[in-house]
This record gives C-alpha cells, structure tokens and sequence, in this order.
C-alpha cells in the first residue's frame, strides 16, 4: 500500500517551481496517508526521499507531521537531522522539534533547539516554554529551569496556564515545594490540570497533607485527582487512608483506571488486605480494564503480601508478557511465604526466558537462600551477581548475606562479612545480628552488635528487649534487669504491638492497650471471657 501511494505519484519534471509551491496543499492528503502507515525506518525514509523528490522538504507544515511520524516510531534522530536542513523554520516547527526531543532521552538537544527559536527572528510562545520546560525536568536542571522562569517573566506569560502548569511540574519534581506553590496561589484562575499539577507536586515531595487539604479544596476533580491522593498515601505508607480516599471515589460514581487501581493494589499489599485486593482484581476483569503489565505485578505483590501465593502464581502464570519486575516480584513473593527452593526454581525459569536480573532480584533471591537456610547457594549468588551480571552487591545484599549466616548459626563468618563489607553498618544488618545471636545463644556477640545499634538507633526499644530476653535465656537474670533498668533511665518506651485484621472488606487496626476502637468495649468483653476460658482449661 505504503509503495503503491509512492508510484502513482507525478515525477518533478512535470510542475514548475512555481507551480509546487502553490500545489504542496494538493499533497497533503497522500503525506498524512504515508506517515500514517509509516512503522519502521524503512517507511520514514522512503516517506522522506517522497518529498525530498517533490520539494515538499521544505514546506513547515508537512515536516511538522513527518517530526511527528519520527517521533511515534521512535526516530528522533532522524527527525532532528531533517528538521536541521530546513531552511526558515517557523514557530510550530520548532516547537514540534522540542516536543518530539522533550519526550525522548535528547532533553538537551531539545533545550538547543528551543535556544535557536531567539536567534532565528522568531518568538517562543506558551507551547514553546511548555515542552522545554518538560525536558527540564527530565535533565534535573533547576538553574536552566530558573533561567526559562525569567524569559516566562520577561515575555509576560506568567498568568498563562499552560506555562504555570509546567513551572510547578519543573520545581515539584526539583523539590521546589515552595516555589510551585507560590506559582500556584498567585494564578487568578486555576484550571483542573493545574490543580492535579500541585497536587501530583505536593505528593512528589511527600507533603500529603498539603496534597489533602488542597484535594478537598478543588472545585472539581477528576480521575487523576483522585489517583494521585491514592498513590501519594501509598507511597508514604499510609494505605488505611488511600483505601479510604479510594472508597469515597466509589462514592462519588468516579470511574478509576488502570493507574488508579495500581495505586489502590499498592495500597492493599501493604495492608495485607485481602478481600480489598480481590475486588479490586474482579473490577479489573468486569469492566475489560487493558492488562498493563505493572497492574499485573500490582496483583501478584498484592496476593503474595495477603497471604494468597497461590492466586499470586496464578495471575504470573496466565501473563503472556514479563517483565524483569514480574519476575522479581513473583520470586520476592515464594520467598516471603518461606518457599525458599520454588523461589530459586523461578529464578531458573527467568533466566532460561533469558531475563536479565537486577539488584532488586538478587536480594529476593538472597531473602529466599535466607528462608530455607540455603548458605552456599546464597553465597554463590552473592558471588555471581558481581562477576557474571556486574551488578555490584548495595548495603542491601550484605545485609541479606549477613542475615543467611546469621540465622544459619555462621556468626563467625557474618562478622567477618560485616567487617569487610565497604559500606557503614546500619541498624537492619546490627539488628539481624542480635537477633541470630539470641537465637544461638552468643551473648558476647549480642552486646556487640546492642553496642552499636545504641549508636544508630539509641531509642529502638525493640534492641533493648532483644538483649533482655537473651539474658533471660540464658538464666543471667541480673543482666536482664539491668538492660531493662538501663531502658528505664534513658527514656526509652516499649513500642506497643498492633496488628490488622480485615472484616467485611475493612480493615481494622488494633494497638495494645488501645480503646479507640468503636466497638472497643465488645471486644475487651469476648477477649476477658476466652481469657476465663483459657484459665478455667487450665484446672482441668
């Protein structure tokens, strides 16, 4: 087809120069045709010796769409090379350019070219500074996105929207909290794309209660309002209040999408929350949502943190396309629920799909060697993942090693680790240590490893307890008192147990000692009478 529009077209012998100037509207249609069915390089080329053959290079129209082409198969090379031998480019052009560069990894090609607009005689408009703006932030230059907020200034399109939008995307994402807020509350007229603006800036920064307060202020709201409220909960570890932000967009009849029952699953694989998650899943399949692959993964982290391995296989296995993260997620998951050797046959199965790993795989594979007590393969792992993948190991993959020695009984060999490890122990690789030491009754190793986690996290009263309850192991009760004592004297509280339970599709949160609960005094009464219970089968 994309041949047969080719050939039937005249040859250049016949029109004047004159004649295709005045005739290059007459072509349009066969063009936009061309570029339409355009899918690979061959295409664009061929596209492109078409027009060069009938002077169509030239017309700024006609190279704007052929950019736009370029760019939706991915040529932006391409399209940058033929839009620098046009001569006298107009505004849309280069704003096109800019657009197209803006959105691949060129940013800075794209800054260059919205410098030229200037030097040409020409004067960039409110599209011009909105897609430079946007490669702005993908290079994470604040002092080049200062330097555009002054021509913004200098031009006078400071109340423009479009361009204000972009000023508070720019300095959100620098973590410019004040300076996109200021933007904000000087506009006389906000729009719902600049409130989502804000909102998504002040989530970006972790101010959700900012985000809140100006969430319930917004005259309007749309999906995306509410997407980012969910996920910005989500992401500070809140999922109590991005499920209930969630219901209330139930309530008000809005239709959620793919990326807001991503953020809404997120939610629910922290919560552990089951029957939320299902729903969630059987929405999905109801109303034919498009399967991305990350709201597939969003499944499986979510059954596998809910307890539900099995369905978590299920929705992998029924996936046609994996990503490195599926796999990962998939393996993270075995490991959690301790089938340590499931979680490594996966990881078999990854690599003959020939799925590169990444560091986050490697500690999921580490957590499951860790699981079933698995020290060599954790130590060949640990080796391989530097000299065959030239991943280097993080602070994360010591501790996992450190950790599989330790719960392993190889105290000897973790400090050893430890002491070699380039990196500054923290509390996590401090506190396995403690724990492996009371497991295998190392006193001497415990008061090491309590010594320095004083250091890095004086007021953990999970540390002190640890070292108390070893002490009381091992029958040294003057030692355990003292630690308690010790607790007493430097201020430091026992941190209450809480748990979650989900009835009916809620969530309920309980904290020791807690009476906030509306059915607060239900509860104490059917606990004192299974305590009754307990004593009175005791005497029997």
């Amino acid at each position: 087809m994309l041949r047969s529009l080719l050939l039937r077209r005249p040859s250049p012998s016949s029109f004047s120069k004159d004649k295709l100037q005045r005739s290059v509207h007459t072509f349009t249609p066969d063009i936009d045709s061309l570029l339409g069915q355009c899918s690979n390089f061959k295409h664009i080329y061929q596209t492109h010796a078409f027009m060069v053959s009938r002077g169509l290079d030239q017309d700024n129209l006609l190279i704007s769409k052929f950019v736009d082409a370029c760019s939706i198969n991915g040529l932006f090379g391409y399209g940058h090379s033929v839009f620098a031998h046009k001569t006298h480019p107009n505004i849309y052009l280069y704003n096109n350019v800019i657009k197209a560069l803006s959105q691949a990894d060129s940013a800075q090609l794209a800054v260059s070219v919205f410098n030229k607009i200037q030097h040409a005689g020409l004067r960039p408009d409110t599209y011009s500074f909105t897609f430079v703006l946007k490669a702005i932030t993908r290079l994470s230059a604040i002092r080049l996105g200062r330097g555009i907020h002054s021509q913004v200034l200098r031009i006078g399109l400071q109340i423009n929207s479009n361009v204000v939008t972009a000023l508070i995307q720019m300095y959100s994402y620098h973590g410019f909290a004040t300076e996109a807020y200021n933007l904000f509350e000087e506009m006389p007229y906000r729009d719902l794309i600049m409130w989502n603006a804000m909102i998504a800036g002040c989530v970006k920064v972790g101010d959700i209660n900012k985000a809140r307060d100006l969430f319930e202020l917004m005259p309007d709201k749309n999906v995306i309002s509410w997407t980012a409220l969910i996920a910005g909960y989500a992401q500070i570890n809140q999922p109590k209040e991005a499920i209930e932000i969630f219901r209330r967009m139930q309530l008000g009849n809005v239709v959620p999408d793919e990326i807001t029952m991503l953020a809404a699953l997120s939610a629910c694989a922290q919560l552990g929350s089951l029957d939320m998650g299902k729903w969630i899943h059987g929405y999905i399949e109801k109303h034919r949502l498009y399967r991305i692959v990350p709201l597939n993964n969003a499944l499986i982290d979510m059954y596998a943190k809910s307890g539900n391995i099995e369905k978590a296989l299920e929705v992998f296995n029924d996936m046609s396309c994996k990503s490195i993260i599926t796999w990962t997620t998939m393996i993270a998951g075995l490991a959690l629920h301790g089938l340590g050797i499931e979680a490594l046959d996966m990881f078999y199965q990854m690599e003959r799909a020939k799925i590169k790993p990444n560091e986050i795989t490697f500690i999921s594979l580490l957590s499951a060697c860790s699981h079933v007590g698995e020290v060599e393969k954790g130590r060949w792992y640990f080796n391989i993942m530097s000299s065959f993948y030239g991943i280097k190991p993080s602070i994360e993959h010591y501790g996992c090693m450190i950790d599989l020695y330790g719960r392993a009984g190889h105290l000897a060999e973790a400090m050893e680790l430890l002491k070699k490890m380039p990196f500054e122990a923290n509390g996590a690789i401090w506190g396995s240590l403690l724990a492996a030491s009371r497991i295998h009754g190392d006193t001497e190793l415990a008061e090491v490893a309590l010594d320095n986690l004083l250091m890095v996290e004086p007021r953990n009263s999970g540390n002190y307890m640890l070292l108390s309850n070893l002490y009381a192991d091992v029958g040294r009760w003057s030692e355990a008192g003292m630690v308690r004592k010790v607790m007493r004297d430097e201020g430091v509280r026992k941190m209450p147990g809480w748990s979650f339970i989900e009835v009916n599709s809620r969530v309920h949160e309980f904290i020791a000692g807690d009476k906030s609960h509306p059915q607060s005094e239900k509860i104490y009464e059917v606990l004192c009478n299974i305590n009754w219970r307990c004593k009175l089968a005791s005497f029997e």
